[in-house]
């Protein structure tokens, strides 16, 4: 599954228990009527994969949905779901700047179209 929208906001990696569980959140917010503000997860190794975004830029996030089941001390059991994102990549950008500062290259992206006319 893919999830598409902007940047949020992106937290810093934090570290759980005596094994060095590691896990960052970052929120997407979706473009359509209703913008909804989704949080994913990233863990272990992942974390890093964020390093190389910031807030506003627009992503499309590789997820898998995740739940498991817990039984409080009563014996009563609770089902949580939770979004974890494996791959992350940014989908288009303004104007990025030659190694030489000469001029501004025009902008790309990294979703293929469908039709660009050309005959390959």
């Amino acid at each position: 599954m893919e999830l598409i929208g902007k940047i949020k906001l992106i937290t810093e990696t934090k570290t759980y228990g005596n094994n060095g569980f590691r896990k960052r959140e970052i929120v997407v917010t979706t473009d359509e009527q209703y913008p909804q503000h989704i949080l994913v997860e990233f863990v272990q190794d992942k974390c890093d994969l964020l390093d190389a975004f910031k807030v506003e830029q627009e992503v499309k996030i590789a997820i898998n949905l995740r739940g498991r089941e817990w039984m409080n001390q009563e014996g009563i059991v609770k089902y949580f779901n939770s979004i974890q994102g494996w791959k992350i990549e940014q989908l288009n950008t303004n104007f990025v700047m030659p190694a030489n500062n000469s001029a501004p290259l025009q902008p790309f992206s990294l979703i293929d179209e469908e039709d660009d006319g050309l005959p390959f």
